[in-house]
């Protein structure tokens, strides 16, 4: 990622859930529509376009036509060490850190070697994931947080998470090429974060590095079963949407009308690509009080049952 003045882009990005985390108390939930507990799961109009439901077999690696490995402390270049966020593995591409179980799970492991941690970051291969005109985009993935908690989970910093295509091989222009945060959680608490990126850093329309966050929302038993995180980029909608779910209940709104239009159209006209990775220590971790230590375990998974990604047929949609 690129070096910048305020720790290179990645850093934004993490650290932005420090600033969201402290400022939800003091009315960042005011400024957004946040819808009430409605059921939306992918409706019958919504064809799948991409899946993988990680079937492999024991102990073998993602399919690298459908995933790349972010490998090391950064992109290449290294514009910003340990991904501008102070976390302090190292991304590997091994099996040791990330593997398909044998049981229809993809596993990302962080582990402790010596003094050193490492664990591992996929990315989609595919970039052009986006909402058609007048329809629906939705990303959804199930699954389980590192099943640690207390101590022994201080710094663990799962996520799930999507960047827009112009980011890659470019890695100098966020916030503006949108960042939409489907799941963060640190520390084993029980808790996620949904978070939209866009704009200019710092400030701006979307309050950056801050972004437009809902703030720590409870996820009960999110670290001892599956539970299904997802986003839908609504297009068929005036002003249009972003809305964030949990197990298909809507818990967050953001709205085209919140931003101007520029602000709104480069965060959102194109295509898009998927990342998951556990993260060990850095911004959100420090920020809920996680500090990797003596005490952290090693070797906890996140687990993913499956990724899917649907659009909507407009024609269907409205027949």
């Amino acid at each position: 990622m690129p070096v910048q003045a305020d720790g290179g882009i990645e850093g934004n990005r993490r650290m932005s859930q420090t600033h969201v985390f402290r400022t939800f108390l003091i009315g960042s939930s005011i400024l957004f529509l946040v819808s009430s507990a409605v059921s939306c799961s992918a409706a019958p109009h919504m064809t799948m376009i991409w899946q993988d439901e990680f079937n492999g077999p024991v102990n073998s690696s993602v399919n690298t036509a459908d995933w790349l490995f972010d490998i090391g402390t950064c992109y290449p270049g290294c514009p910003a060490q340990n991904w501008g966020t102070g976390e302090i593995e190292s991304m590997t591409n091994s099996t040791d850190n990330v593997y398909q179980d044998g049981a229809g799970h993809l596993a990302i492991k962080p582990l402790h070697n010596g003094d050193k941690w490492t664990s591992g970051r996929i990315e989609t291969q595919r970039t052009d994931f986006t909402a058609p005109s007048g329809g629906i985009l939705r990303i959804e993935a199930s699954i389980q947080q590192p099943n640690v908690t207390g101590k022994e989970a201080s710094g663990y910093w799962p996520a799930f998470w999507m960047l827009g295509a112009p980011f890659r091989g470019v890695y100098s222009n966020w916030p503006t090429i949108g960042e939409i945060d489907i799941m963060e959680d640190a520390n084993g608490r029980s808790s996620l974060f949904g978070t939209l990126h866009c704009g200019i850093s710092r400030g701006g329309p979307c309050n950056e590095t801050s972004g437009m966050g809902s703030g720590e929302r409870p996820c009960q038993d999110c670290q001892t079963g599956f539970h299904v995180y997802a986003i839908e980029y609504d297009r068929s909608v005036s002003p249009e949407q972003i809305r964030w779910y949990l197990d298909d209940k809507n818990y967050f709104t953001v709205s085209a009308n919140q931003f101007d239009e520029a602000t709104w159209n480069n965060a959102t006209k194109h295509g898009c690509f998927i990342i998951l990775d556990v993260a060990m220590g850095g911004g959100l971790a420090s920020a809920l009080s996680g500090i990797v230590g003596p005490s952290t375990a090693s070797g906890v998974p996140m687990l993913v049952d499956y990724v899917r990604i649907y659009t909507s047929n407009p024609a269907k949609a409205a027949s």
